[in-house]
């Protein structure tokens, strides 16, 4: 987690920077400024929601569940600060929300079954230690090798979900870091990302689908706008591979 504090800041702020200049060439409407004690009102409100993100982190850096158990109990959480705090919806249209839920849901789940059974296939063929082992063939410069690994797992990242890509290749992976001297923290920071990327990326990007089916946007639509986004992602992407301090200061800094 300390890890991924560097990364993901570096993540956000490039692109709220490119957002910004966006919204500055195409002249996009700006928001009223809000008095002080309006902004406290918003902000008190505002906590009852945002108490789902604590209940996330919380609950998993606490240990006293796992992620997909706070998952679980987020929903239950937001789902009774909607209907009972918000009440941004009245009971009848529940019916209506499960339905809309239950299609988005869908999209993912098969998706998500697909890249498992391709999973499934690349394991049997034995797919990522052939292409391990023709990477360390190639060369045996700790750049060039990350280079490599870098365009594999993007590669991959379109075709499989990132759960069971973690899986399968660590195991597979973390012996060759070992062997250029890469830290395995390090190590995990790249692969997160490059994973990361995968989620929005097509023909298998499960955060893409859910995007674009929640927006009622077209896929083409919505990659044909991300180009840019794609862009910031790949340069964010070099500067955690080529530099570890990005990844490795924090983590140092506390000692851990």
């Amino acid at each position: 987690f300390i890890a991924g504090v560097l990364p993901g800041l570096l993540l956000g702020l490039s692109l709220c920077a490119y957002c910004l200049y966006v919204a500055r060439k195409r002249n996009f409407p700006k928001g009223r400024v809000i008095p002080l004690g309006q902004a406290l009102r918003i902000c008190g409100d505002a906590m009852w929601g945002l108490m789902t993100m604590f209940i996330i982190l919380g609950g998993i850096l606490s240990g006293v569940f796992t992620a997909t158990e706070s998952a679980s109990i987020a929903v239950l959480w937001a789902f009774f600060v909607t209907m009972f705090i918000y009440r941004d919806y009245k009971w009848g249209d529940l019916p209506k929300l499960m339905h809309r839920t239950v299609k988005t849901v869908c999209i993912v789940m098969i998706l998500i079954g697909f890249a498992a059974a391709f999973g499934y296939i690349m394991t049997l063929m034995m797919i990522p230690l052939k292409i391990t082992a023709a990477m360390t063939q190639l060369s045996d410069n700790r750049y060039v090798i990350l280079a490599l690994i870098n365009v594999m797992l993007l590669v991959l990242g379109t075709l499989m979900d990132m759960a069971p890509l973690i899986l399968i290749l660590t195991p597979i992976l973390l012996p060759v870091i070992k062997t250029i001297g890469i830290d395995p923290v390090h190590f995990g920071m790249i692969m997160m990302v490059n994973l990361g990327i995968g989620l929005i990326t097509p023909p298998v990007g499960a955060v893409l689908f859910v995007g674009s089916a929640v927006a009622k946007l077209r896929i083409e639509d919505v990659v044909r706008a991300m180009w840019p986004f794609f862009a910031i992602l790949f340069t964010v992407l070099l500067l955690v591979t080529y530099v570890p301090a990005i990844s490795l200061w924090l983590p140092r800094l506390f000692g851990v």
